[in-house]
């Protein structure tokens, strides 16, 4: 832009920071419920859900106490429901299924379902050369968006919001996320890096997990222990309750009446801030910091002493977190990293990396620790699924462009499930309150405006 509009944008935030300040203290005054969070960080209650489970807590004599985390899929616990298809099968299908429709499969309905899964899996003709490939862009997310929408486009019953309708899109959009997703980065990875070109189709009989390295890697091979991986991540990231801010987005847009494309839409942007689906990313940086500053990673003393300069905001982003410990609901664990936690570990053997993997469980070891006598009030410091999940996609050569879009890939049936559920459950739009702090203001004609009259500050 140029100098006098810089200039005019900089005056105009500076009164944008005037009128829209006021102090912290009036939250507890009014009792205002920020971020939805009660003083405790308990959730404001907003709905009722069948999808998922999240509990950090349980109460004991009528009080709530830590506990070790747990998750639920429609009822079942994330370790038996892991337990029951990992080394035996590729969960991801199985477990949309539960997600969607309230129930594990039989046999039968599960070949059913991921046949039509197949089926979906193919996008409009020229819609890769006509939408993907144009206005490539480095925001691997933005790009997906972009698609979802246009898919509307292509959709005769795009704003149809029976039952039905929003079934069979959920599903189609299910069966192509990983589509979207792996062709957007090779477009990007095109025409912004320069490199070559390649799209490969999916392969009808193979899973979502073997069907996204297949399109990612040039010569479309991986390893069966690499699938099972990432199978196991997109089962363990794919649904996380109402109360996380994009599916709670999906049930703000589809409550408002929303069609299924603009609600997974509004849900991906949500979901792409660094605060809810780039926190693997940040991990992954912070590692590499502390690679750069710390000469023996395998010395305890020195490595304690570089995580407290990162406590302190003397280090790092100056953020003063230790990236992927603790989290929001979870107090003792995080269920999903204790079941990631033992395939990454068999992964970091296979490709010769388990001086990383040793690195990651000595900072996941020694961090608690120096959190809590920091913060003795945190209420929680233990990993969080996110800690381990960026290491695995660097394992499995996933470039950091797709972290966050990998992540959508899973969250996307959750979503799915969640805008079912809005849609068959409830008929008022959210309409949370607000309490307005700004005072009656008499009305000032235009000729009579100065400076005088105008809040201080502006």
């Amino acid at each position: 832009m140029n100098s006098d509009y810089k200039k005019f944008i900089e005056r105009k935030a500076a009164m944008c920071l005037s009128s829209d300040s006021f102090s912290a203290d009036l939250y507890e005054k009014y009792d205002v419920k920020k971020g939805l969070r009660d003083s405790k960080g308990n959730g404001v209650v907003v709905g009722l859900t069948t999808v998922s489970q999240v509990d950090g807590t349980e109460k004991i004599d009528g009080q709530k106490v830590p506990c070790r985390g747990k998750l639920r899929y429609r009822g079942y616990d994330i370790k038996d429901l892991t337990n029951g298809f990992i080394n035996k099968r590729y969960g991801f299908e199985e477990c949309t299924y539960l997600l969607l429709f309230g129930s594990l499969p039989t046999q039968a309905e599960l070949e059913e379902f991921k046949m039509h899964l197949a089926e979906e899996r193919r996008l409009p003709v020229t819609f890769v050369r006509d939408v993907v490939m144009k206005a490539a862009s480095r925001d691997i997310m933005n790009s997906i968006a972009r698609c979802i929408l246009f898919l509307a486009s292509y959709d005769k019953r795009a704003l149809d919001n029976s039952l039905n309708n929003v079934l069979r899109q959920c599903i189609h959009l299910i069966s192509v996320f990983p589509m979207l997703t792996v062709y957007s980065y090779h477009a990007y990875n095109h025409y912004i890096n320069d490199e070559s070109m390649y799209i490969h189709r999916p392969d009808p009989d193979l899973s979502t997990a073997e069907n996204i390295l297949r399109m990612l890697r040039p010569d479309k091979s991986y390893t069966y222990l690499e699938a099972t991986v990432l199978d196991l991540a997109l089962v363990l990231h794919m649904e996380h309750g109402g109360g996380n801010n994009s599916t709670f987005t999906t049930r703000v847009t589809t409550s408002s009446g929303s069609d299924t494309y603009a609600v997974i839409a509004a849900a991906m942007s949500s979901l792409k801030g660094p605060k809810h689906g780039g926190a693997n990313l940040k991990v992954m940086d912070m590692m590499d910091d502390i690679r750069k500053h710390v000469r023996h990673t395998d010395d305890d003393e020195e490595l304690k002493a570089y995580l407290n300069d990162i406590l302190d905001k003397n280090a790092f982003d100056h953020a003063g977190l230790i990236y992927g410990m603790g989290h929001a609901v979870y107090t003792i664990s995080d269920p999903r990293a204790e079941v990631f936690k033992s395939f990454v570990q068999k992964l970091a053997a296979e490709k010769g990396r388990m001086d990383d993997f040793r690195f990651y469980e000595r900072v996941e070891t020694l961090a608690p620790d120096l959190i809590l006598a920091k913060r003795p009030s945190a209420t929680s410091a233990s990993a969080n699924v996110d800690f381990y999940s960026g290491l695995v996609y660097d394992m499995l050569d996933i470039p950091k462009e797709l972290y966050t879009p990998l992540f959508a890939s899973a969250r996307i049936v959750g979503w799915s499930a969640h805008r079912i559920e809005e849609l068959i459950t409830s008929n008022k739009i959210l309409r949370p309150a607000y309490i307005n702090m700004m005072e009656p203001r008499e009305y000032v004609d235009l000729d009579d405006r100065t400076s005088a009259n105008k809040p201080e500050g502006n």
